[in-house]
C-alpha cells in the first residue's frame, strides 16, 4: 500500500513525534509498503493515512476524509489529545478520533480515558528502542561522579522537567546524587529556568539538546532515570530505558503505569517532590530496590522491540482497513 504519515514535527526535529514517524516509515517499508513522512497534506493520493496527534492533525484529517472518504484513516493519539485537548479542543479532537477507522494507543490504559464508544476501533502499539547492545560502555571519568540520574526529554510543562532538580535540593549532605537532564527548552523561560536552577543547584546540570548517542551516552553513564511528567501518551524514553536495562522512577499518571505496569515500584505523585526525593535516595543507599527495579525494567523490555511495534502497526492498518470497508 502507498501509505502518508502526517506530524507536525518538521525534518531533523528530535521531538518524539518525529522519531516516531520516521521509525513506523520504516518498519511498514519493511513490511512491503511504499511510506512518505509529511508535515502538510495537499490532498496526495494514497492507499492509506496515517496522523500522528488528533487535535494538531485535524485540518489534514479532514482534507483526506473529504479527498479520500473510501480510505482507511489511522490516528495515533498522543498524550496532549488525551489529557488535554479532547476537553479543551473537543470538537476538532473529538472529530479526528471519531472519523479514524482505527486508533492508536500508546499504552496500555489509553482506553480508560478516551469516550467508551472508541475502545473496539483502538489498537495498544509499544514504541520499540535498540536493546542494550546499542548502548556504549560508560565512560570511566563518571566512575567518581556520583550516583547520576537522567531526565531526557524537552524541557516544558506537560514534562515537568525539572521536578527531579527540585528533588536533589531536598537531599541529605550524604547523598552522592548528581541530576543530568538533556532536553532542548520549550521557550526562553524554560531555558531561564533551567540556568537558574543550575546556578543555585550544585546537583544539577543541564547538558541542552543532545544527538542520539550522546543521549545513549548518557544512559550508559547513569544509575537511573527519572521520568515526571504530568501527562504522557506513553513516552518512547521509558521504553528506551527498559530496552537499556536502566531503572526508572516515574509520575504515578496513566501513560507511565500503563507501559511500566501497576505493581512497578518506582512511582511518585505528580509534582511531589519531597516523595521523590525519597524514592531518589533509597535508590542510592538501597541497592537491593535499585536492583529490583533492575529486574522489573529488564522483564519489560520484551514488549518493546521493533517485530512487536511492526505487528502492532500491521494490525492497525488491517484493523482501518476492514472498518474502512464495512463503511462503504
Amino acid at each position: 500500500m502507498k501509505i502518508v504519515i502526517i506530524t507536525p514535527a518538521e525534518p531533523g526535529s528530535k521531538a518524539g513525534n518525529r522519531a516516531t514517524a520516521e521509525r513506523w516509515k520504516s518498519l511498514l517499508g519493511n513490511a512491503g509498503h511504499r511510506v512518505s513522512v509529511v508535515t502538510e497534506y495537499r490532498g496526495e493520493p494514497c492507499d492509506a493515512f496515517v496522523a500522528l496527534h488528533a487535535w494538531r492533525s485535524v485540518r489534514a484529517i479532514r482534507q483526506f476524509r473529504e479527498t479520500r472518504p473510501g480510505k482507511p484513516l489511522i490516528v495515533a493519539l498522543t498524550g496532549t489529545d488525551i489529557y488535554r485537548h479532547q476537553h479543551e479542543f473537543p470538537q476538532d479532537t473529538l472529530y479526528s478520533i471519531t472519523e479514524a477507522d482505527a486508533l492508536i494507543g500508546l499504552h496500555e490504559l489509553v482506553a480508560n480515558d478516551i469516550p467508551a464508544g472508541f475502545a473496539t476501533k483502538l489498537v495498544t502499539l509499544y514504541q520499540s528502542a535498540e536493546g542494550p547492545e546499542s548502548l556504549p560502555s560508560p565512560q570511566p571519568a563518571q566512575a567518581n561522579a556520583g550516583f547520576g540520574v537522567c531526565v531526557i526529554g524537552h524541557l516544558r510543562e506537560e514534562k515537568d522537567s525539572l521536578r527531579a532538580a527540585y528533588a536533589a535540593r531536598l537531599l541529605p549532605d550524604d547523598s552522592s546524587i548528581r541530576v543530568l537532564c538533556a532536553g532542548k527548552p520549550h521557550n526562553g523561560e524554560w531555558q531561564r529556568m533551567a540556568e537558574r536552577e543550575m546556578e543555585q543547584n550544585p546537583r544539577f546540570r543541564w547538558l541542552g539538546e543532545l544527538e542520539q548517542d550522546e543521549i545513549r551516552q548518557l544512559m550508559a553513564n547513569s544509575q537511573l532515570m527519572v521520568i515526571s511528567s504530568v501527562m504522557e501518551g506513553g513516552a518512547n524514553v521509558v521504553s528506551e530505558a527498559c530496552r537499556a536495562g536502566l531503572p526508572v522512577i516515574a509520575s504515578s499518571i496513566p501513560g507511565n503505569i500503563g507501559l511500566l505496569g501497576k505493581d512497578y515500584p518506582g512511582y511518585f505523585p505528580v509534582k511531589d517532590e519531597r516523595a521523590l526525593a525519597g524514592l531518589l535516595y533509597r535508590a542510592e543507599q538501597h541497592p537491593e530496590f535499585l536492583a529490583a527495579l533492575k529486574v522489573q525494567v529488564s522483564q519489560l523490555a520484551g514488549h518493546f522491540v521493533p517485530e512487536n511495534e511492526q505487528a502492532s502497526l500491521e494490525q492497525a492498518l488491517t484493523l482501518a482497513v476492514q472498518r474502512c470497508s464495512e463503511r462503504a
